[in-house]
């Protein structure tokens, strides 16, 4: 498995002319000099980094559940657990948005992943609803227009600003500046739509899941275009059942399992082609 940066692509894009943008790439895949290039690539490549994000923090404290439990710390200690679990596989670099209780703005969180040259951006929550009788775990991908008004309010919520980064093509004429970041940004928009339903195969096995859970709407922590990202709200604050459940360590261990098994299954299934 070939894997390199979402920097380096962005590199090896913007020196391709419009002749060369054909998936096969220059040299038959099968030629001796391409498979030398394979053996060196695999040596030097470093794992692919997932960046996981604790929603909320500081000052923000997210959704504060029936019996006083707040978002922010719920979201921190089910990311914790993740990123033990994913480190324990040996396959991935991972890293947090925050380690700790403070606040970070949506565009820096963006920021932290593009610059960690993040190949995967999972962002974690435990929103509220305002019926209390909604419960159950849903992943959520990128789209100007929301999938259901409850997720358009969701998506409302959780939103502060509308900045975001894009692909930078320097000394790239206009035109093929263009047709690169349209590619990237569907390619991008794929691999976001696999993490998904991969999400929730998982998640599926282990926990009780909203109707339809693989909804989408214009999230902007979701807005790196070059980025796959998805967020997965683990349960809901406002439902007595979700938020006692995400109370237990137990209970966050089984979802970082489920997750973690959905971060194997993404890059199993082709997230390599996102890193490489």
């Amino acid at each position: 498995m070939i894997h390199r940066t979402n920097l380096g692509r962005r590199a090896a894009l913007a020196g391709l002319s419009l002749t060369f943008l054909l998936p096969s790439g220059l040299l038959p895949t099968g030629s001796p000099q391409a498979a030398g290039r394979r053996r060196t690539r695999e040596k030097a490549a470093p794992l692919p980094m997932v960046v996981l994000d604790p929603g909320h923090g500081g000052k923000d404290p997210g959704a504060i559940g029936i019996s006083g439990t707040y978002e922010k710390h719920v979201a921190l200690a089910a990311a914790q657990e993740l990123r033990r679990q994913l480190l324990a596989t040996r396959r991935y670099r991972v890293e947090l948005t925050r380690g700790r209780d403070v606040f970070i703005a949506l565009e820096r969180r963006v920021a932290i992943a593009r610059r960690r040259g993040a190949a995967l951006f999972v962002s974690m929550h435990a929103d509220a609803m305002p019926d209390p009788g909604v419960r159950g775990a849903s992943v959520y991908t990128l789209n100007e227009t929301a999938s259901d008004g409850q997720t358009a309010a969701l998506a409302q919520r959780e939103n502060a600003s509308d900045r975001f980064g894009t692909p930078n093509f320097q000394d790239t004429p206009p035109e093929v500046a263009r047709i690169l970041v349209s590619l990237v940004r569907q390619e991008t928009r794929t691999g976001s739509a696999r993490m998904a339903n991969s999400v929730v195969a998982s998640l599926g096995r282990e926990v009780k899941l909203l109707p339809n859970p693989a909804r989408h709407a214009s999230f902007m922590v979701l807005k790196a275009a070059d980025i796959p990202s998805v967020l997965v709200e683990l349960g809901f604050m406002s439902n007595r059942a979700d938020e006692a459940d995400l109370r237990r360590p137990a209970h966050r261990s089984k979802l970082a399992r489920a997750m973690a098994r959905a971060v194997d299954a993404y890059f199993a299934a082709g997230g390599e082609r996102l890193t490489g």
